[in-house]
């Protein structure tokens, strides 16, 4: 019995989590989930481990971006963020409380390989063991993100993701890793969102590293599908038992106006939002978006790259929070050729959650069985989907956020109806376990079941959506 096996079953041994109660459990028999389905919660390294310089690890481009006078909200840091490179057994904790099957985290590039080459620091290695050891010992199983946004400062120094070596060296960190982890972690995920790290990075300039150059963000896409498939085959290599797939935010667009070129300007922009780092992996080439003649110089596109960028993925994990509003630009402002487009973020009709994204539960449904076309038969999982609500503790010490319970449950309704319309979702991850460094935006907004106390002992308190999540797990349905 390997550590993974022998944790997993001490976990087994111990006493559940807390069931829903007498009336809830008269629900007990109708399962309105699959059997097995994974219920999970999620995190980052960057937004909850702080110890930003602890035990050699280097710094990373948030840990520049963060520092830079008026790049976060409030002038936040993530130097402490949790703590939890200090206290991951209280997250351990956390985990165990609500019954979660799965716990979803990533691992800091820069605590690993400080410089994002050579071999992996033996401290940062040793957290990681010990917190995946403490994961499986709370009953869920491991699902980690190789690369959830915290480069090297030093490969960013060399270029960033503009630069073709960072798939190298992306692939050198996958194979190093799989290898020292692979004992405790079978589930993986290459990278997360690439469509955040690469739009917001390198073009819109609101995330780390801050830069506004259209055409050196397009060679960024395809340096990250080339360092997918090209980490997907190190893991694999490192470790036979690795199930090994990647992470895109995805969202239903919505034209403007009802009209054939606002039409049509969506289209093109859900090709570039949700499809542009899952089809190169799938086909080994890109949804129809640039121009014909100009797509492989605008992209860096070498011969080779066509088998090169493939990735036969196991599973595929899909973000969802809100829409896209898109019209018609044929005056092409926005630097990237053949877009033409105009699109704005969560700014539907509909109500806001308390950071003015819009809730659209229904556009949730309609993303999921449009992605499962291009996915087929995969397993997909859920790997955020949540929503920032900013209720603080009464006097009680009570967290009641019961907009973020509706915000759930009507969302995990539309998942349960994507299930039954035969798409195969087999997991559900929650954003986030708890409150947490939200990029930009500090610590201004709070998608957390637990409340994180940050101006004061950074204490977790379970909020009303911990305990009904808590519920739905026991019974694995919303009931």
């Amino acid at each position: 019995m390997d550590r993974r096996q022998l944790l997993l079953a001490s976990a087994a041994a111990l006493p559940a989590a807390a069931g829903p109660g007498p009336a809830a459990a008269k629900t007990q028999a109708h399962r309105a989930f699959p059997p097995g389905f994974l219920w999970g919660a999620a995190t980052a390294a960057y937004q909850v481990e702080g110890g930003w310089r602890d035990d050699g690890k280097g710094p990373s481009i948030w840990d520049s971006f963060a520092h830079t006078p008026g790049r976060i909200a409030e002038g936040a840091t993530g130097d402490v963020a949790c703590d939890s490179y200090h206290r991951y057994r209280e997250d351990a904790a956390l985990i165990r409380r609500l019954g979660l099957k799965s716990y979803r985290y990533s691992l800091s590039w820069p605590r690993l390989q400080p410089d994002g080459r050579g071999p992996l620091n033996d401290k940062g290695l040793d957290y990681y063991k010990r917190l995946t050891d403490a994961v499986l010992a709370a009953g869920a199983r491991p699902s980690v993100t190789l690369y959830h946004w915290d480069l090297p400062q030093a490969l960013e120094d060399q270029g960033g993701w503009p630069n073709r070596d960072t798939a190298a060296r992306l692939a050198e960190y996958a194979g190093l890793v799989g290898a020292a982890l692979g004992d405790r972690i079978d589930h993986w995920a290459v990278l997360n969102e690439p469509k955040t790290f690469t739009h917001l990075g390198y073009w819109q300039g609101a995330h780390a590293p801050g830069r506004k150059e259209p055409l050196a963000f397009l060679k960024a896409t395809h340096t990250a599908n080339l360092g997918l498939a090209m980490g997907y085959r190190a893991l694999k290599a490192a470790s036979g038992r690795a199930r090994v797939g990647t992470v895109c935010d995805v969202a239903p667009m919505l034209p403007r106006k009802d009209t054939p070129a606002d039409r049509a300007a969506a289209a093109r922009y859900a090709r570039f939002l949700n499809r542009w780092f899952l089809e190169p992996a799938l086909t080994g080439a890109y949804p129809r978006v640039l121009p014909p003649d100009r797509e492989k110089a605008l992209l860096g596109w070498r011969d080779g790259d066509e088998t090169l960028i493939r990735a036969d993925l196991d599973h595929v994990g899909l973000n969802y929070y809100t829409s896209w509003t898109v019209a018609d630009d044929p005056s092409g402002s926005n630097g990237v050729p053949g877009l033409n487009t105009l699109a704005d973020w969560g700014t539907g009709p509909h109500a806001k959650t308390d950071n003015g994204w819009d809730i659209y539960p229904q556009g949730f449904y309609d993303i999921l069985v449009d992605m499962h076309g291009l996915t087929g038969a995969r397993p997909i999982e859920i790997t955020e989907n949540g929503a920032s609500y900013n209720m603080r503790p009464d006097a009680g010490h009570h967290i009641h956020d019961s907009p973020r319970i509706d915000y759930l449950r009507n969302h995990l309704g539309e998942v349960r109806r994507a299930i039954a319309a035969g798409v195969p979702i087999k997991g559900f991850h929650c954003w986030s376990l708890m409150d947490n460094f939200e990029w930009a935006a500090g610590y201004t907004q709070r998608f957390g079941l637990a409340y994180v106390d940050f101006k004061g002992d950074l204490s977790r308190t379970p909020k009303d959506s911990f305990l009904w999540y808590r519920d739905v797990i026991a019974r694995n349905g919303l009931g």
